[in-house]
């Protein structure tokens, strides 16, 4: 496994004044609002971690060069836990999902023992994929389309067209490819290296901070994916910083902690990012009320917006909302949210697993991203959104729906099941992209500079990146 990179000798601040000294020097901490709500958060959200970790520039052709992004392909995406799909995707034996990254493609499936077992998806005899796109399906076996070689669910031979033709071919030693599998919180994931760190170990400090967070009793209620036209670090680091908010989210600066920002590194493969609401942006010319905050709290969400709500005497808007959205949703997702604190009805938390997967165990705020290469050009990306709901006290849950293609000049609000308000921040938040993406290109000084604090997690995963490049093998 890497050695942490907290351990390579980068300065980290421990104490309050180190910290103070990273963030906006005009706001309130994260830590100092969220200790003040009604129901205070779980002690998983009480602490920081930062770090400092250098101010040199970073390089711009990681985004665009051939040969890094091939190198990429080899060095990471060969060797790394990758989230394929939720546990519910292939609930039955002979249930299938077909996952594709780069120019790499797998098949998982779900065995009669309900374990799962994932494979190449590449017939042994002439390299035709057994499953021609991604996606879920049934069968009893793995069989070829172009000659019909037919392996059975486990990996092993089960047929061979003119069998007498292949004498040279030995069943026994012609299962297919295996890839290492592994399960948590609901998902699936795979890694096409033997050797490496367990999931678990890969995963660290994770299932630790999610383990009062049962992201497992959550079911698929909106998918969605959009390809990019960019580079698949490009649009992850879209979503690991707030500083843009003042410029591409201006709407959002009422009521959105944006320069005060938590940003931790808790590892090599996982780093939170981690926004207070309802409070003033440092950045507002006129702070508002707090029955003012109150009112811009939820964007074009008319199903939970209750304009007769109103901040009682000693009461706070995060207070007021985290109460609504408790009663709202409760009766919406049959479930019981009594005990769910402030922060995790209304907050912004959101966790970054290196290398592509990116999780929101808040109720309000549900997602999972996956960010994925297309193909062979470093110029195109894959994002898929999913809202992960709270699965029913009573009943069973829904199927997952299928993903729901937006075509790159569509918004997302045109998706089944998508807020519009919501939708047009991601408008906002792809929109850069492209512009971005050719900007790498025409840079006359080949780097970019990168805030200390507010985009420390973009150079960690960089740093991260470099270390999975420079490692042999």
């Amino acid at each position: 496994m890497l050695d942490a990179i907290v351990d390579h000798g980068l300065p980290t601040p421990h104490d309050e004044a180190d910290l103070a000294t990273l963030r906006c020097p005009d706001a309130p901490s994260v830590q100092s609002i969220v200790a003040n709500d009604a129901l205070p958060p779980p002690a998983v959200l009480t602490f920081e971690q930062p770090s400092y970790l250098g101010s040199e520039p970073v390089s711009v052709a990681r985004y665009f060069d051939q040969s890094i992004f091939d190198a990429e392909i080899e060095k990471i995406w060969k060797k790394t836990w990758q989230w394929v799909c939720r546990e519910d995707h292939i609930p039955e034996p002979g249930d299938f999902y077909t996952y594709e990254v780069a120019h790499l493609s797998y098949v998982v499936v779900r065995q009669q023992d309900m374990s799962v077992k994932g494979f190449v998806n590449s017939c042994l005899h002439r390299s035709t994929k057994f499953k021609r796109g991604e996606g879920v399906g049934s069968g009893d076996n793995l069989r070829c389309p172009y000659h019909g070689w037919t392996w059975d669910n486990d990996g092993s031979l089960k047929s061979v067209p003119c069998a007498w033709d292949f004498a040279h071919v030995d069943p026994a030693k012609t299962g297919l490819p295996e890839v290492r599998i592994g399960h948590w919180g609901g998902f699936v994931f795979l890694n096409p290296a033997q050797d490496g760190p367990s999931l678990e170990e890969f995963l660290a400090p994770l299932p630790d901070h999610f383990k009062d967070w049962d992201i497992a009793n959550r079911h698929v209620s909106v998918h969605v994916a959009k390809e990019l036209p960019c580079n698949w670090k490009t649009a992850q680091e879209a979503f690991l910083e707030s500083y843009h908010v003042l410029e591409t989210h201006p709407q959002l600066l009422k009521g959105v902690g944006d320069a005060n920002v938590q940003y931790d590194c808790h590892s090599d493969h996982v780093t939170r990012f981690y926004a207070a609401s309802g409070i003033n942006s440092p950045h507002l010319a006129r702070p508002l009320s707090e029955q003012e905050l109150l009112q811009t709290m939820i964007l074009g969400d008319t199903d939970s917006r209750d304009d007769t709500l109103v901040v009682g005497e000693g009461e706070t808007a995060r207070t007021v909302m985290a109460r609504n959205l408790r009663k709202l949703m409760g009766e919406q997702f049959d479930a019981d949210l009594s005990q769910v604190s402030d922060s995790e009805m209304i907050d912004t938390i959101e966790y970054h697993v290196f290398p592509n997967m990116v999780l929101f165990p808040g109720i309000s705020l549900p997602m999972a991203y996956r960010f994925r290469p297309i193909g062979t050009d470093p110029n195109r990306t894959l994002f898929e959104i999913l809202f992960l709901r709270p699965n029913p006290a009573s009943g069973e849950a829904p199927e997952p729906p299928e993903p729901y293609r937006v075509a790159e000049n569509e918004s997302y609000a045109s998706a089944p099941g998508f807020d519009a308000g919501m939708g047009h921040v991601y408008d906002q938040d792809t929109d850069n992209l492209r512009s971005q993406q050719a900007g790498f290109r025409a840079s006359a000084t080949g780097v970019q500079n990168l805030g200390n604090y507010q985009e420390a997690r973009i150079r960690h995963f960089q740093m991260v990146v470099d270390k999975y490049l420079a490692a042999e093998g």
